[in-house]
């Protein structure tokens, strides 16, 4: 395996974890908005952003574990394209899980699911 820093595994899975539960509290709300409240133009929006934010969050996590498994599978060192590579998913998995948790508990403050 390249060589990446114990930090940024751990950075890494964290991420991957927070991306895992906000995919599950994104569907787990929009499930209860729907089941409480049905499809109406009024929850319409409300469904579409939990929507979005599972299909960013797992669009997320995928780009992240496939470029971990790759670095794993370079032998000694990565190409410097590719770490660069990985400083950018990282920053846009962190912007994703940011943005979706706050909106996440939006929907829930709005619909009264606290």
């Amino acid at each position: 395996m390249a060589e990446l820093p114990d930090e940024t595994i751990t950075i890494i899975l964290e991420l991957e974890r927070r991306l895992v539960k906000l995919i599950n509290q994104a569907g787990a709300t929009e499930l209860t908005v729907f089941e409480r409240y049905g499809e109406t133009l009024v929850t319409a929006s409300a469904l579409e952003q939990l929507t979005n934010i599972r299909e960013r969050a797992t669009s997320s996590y995928s780009r992240l574990s496939n470029l971990l498994l790759r670095i794993s599978e370079f032998q000694f060192i990565a190409p410097p394209a590719t770490i660069e590579l990985l400083a950018r998913t990282i920053e846009q998995a962190e912007a994703t899980a940011e943005a979706g948790e706050a909106t996440v508990g939006e929907a829930k403050s709005d619909w009264n699911l606290l």
